[in-house]
């Protein structure tokens, strides 16, 4: 039954997509500062680098590294996830490139993988992410943070599901088996307890989808 709607709501939204989000593309492309658009032809790409094993660390047990969340992202491939945060900047006013690149503040990110992304946009029936609105792009980003350094045992329960609240203000469950139930949409965590200076990041499979 879950399957049936997360595909009814992916084509939903992807429908929506296409009406929505063609006039805004041009201009996204000419005023996204720093990052180039990455891997349209969908190429093979490496998946993250330098992640650690999922163990039993604690949040006091990962020290603080000098790379920042943003440095992380930009350093191990996580090309997709850059590109839409500096979108969401561009078109939204934000400042979330900043905030994770220089904010002092903690934060937990379960970051998708570029596949992850790929996979969104073959269901979706989109090119890339200038393809979906930004203010959707914006609340999809926000659903995958949550405050605080979480290390694995803070994020994965040993017997019932663990709930996780987003900056989004709504929350996603993850199960003993690493697989996260979000609201539209399921994924596993593949990798976890990567330290950077201003939180923890730990890699998804699939983007979670809030509902929107």
């Amino acid at each position: 039954m879950k399957n049936l709607k997360n595909l009814t709501y992916s084509l939903a939204l992807g429908a929506m997509i296409l009406v929505a989000s063609s006039c805004q593309k041009e201009d996204v492309l000419k005023s996204t500062n720093g990052i180039q658009k990455q891997n349209s032809s969908r190429v093979a790409i490496e998946e993250p680098t330098a992640l650690t094993a999922l163990d039993g660390s604690d949040a006091k047990a990962l020290k603080k590294t000098e790379e920042s969340i943003a440095e992380i992202a930009i350093n191990n491939n996580f090309n997709e996830l850059v590109t839409a945060l500096s979108y969401v900047d561009s078109l939204e006013g934000t400042a979330l490139v900043d905030l994770f690149l220089n904010g002092t503040d903690q934060y937990t990110v379960f970051a998708p993988a570029d596949s992850a992304f790929f996979n969104l946009y073959d269901a979706l029936g989109a090119d890339d992410i200038y393809d979906i609105p930004s203010a959707t792009v914006l609340n999809v980003l926000l659903y995958h943070v949550t405050e605080g350094r979480r290390a694995a045992n803070s994020v994965v329960p040993k017997k019932n599901p663990r709930n996780i609240e987003t900056l989004l203000g709504s929350s996603f469950s993850v199960n003993p088996d690493l697989s996260i139930d979000a609201i539209n949409s399921t994924a596993k965590i593949t990798a976890a307890n990567f330290s950077a200076s201003n939180g923890v990041v730990h890699v998804i499979d699939a983007v979670l989808l809030p509902e929107l």
